[in-house]
């Protein structure tokens, strides 16, 4: 399993990200509105679960992040859809 299906934020993004319709994409400012995460916090970990070589180690290419006007969204890619289809219901985490 990686390391940031381990994390709770990455799989939050994960599972926000996969309810949006194929082609769509969220802004940060709303994804950090829902997750209560500043866009600094977002974009290292959206940077972490994109394709980037960080540490010469490249992400698992689950997300992309783009500017469209002056707004920076993310959008996830198929690698990334199907990484959140294996995660498990949302009510399983909880006590």
């Amino acid at each position: 399993m990686s390391a940031l299906l381990q994390d709770s934020l990455s799989v939050a993004i994960l599972r926000m990200l996969a309810q949006e319709p194929d082609g769509t994409g969220v802004s940060l400012p709303r994804l950090g509105k829902r997750l209560g995460q500043g866009a600094s916090v977002l974009m290292r970990r959206l940077t972490m679960m994109g394709d980037a070589a960080i540490g010469g180690v490249r992400g698992p290419g689950w997300v992309r992040v783009v500017q469209h006007d002056d707004r920076w969204v993310a959008h996830l890619l198929d690698a990334g859809r199907a990484q959140a289809q294996t995660l498990p219901p949302e009510d399983e985490n909880r006590d």
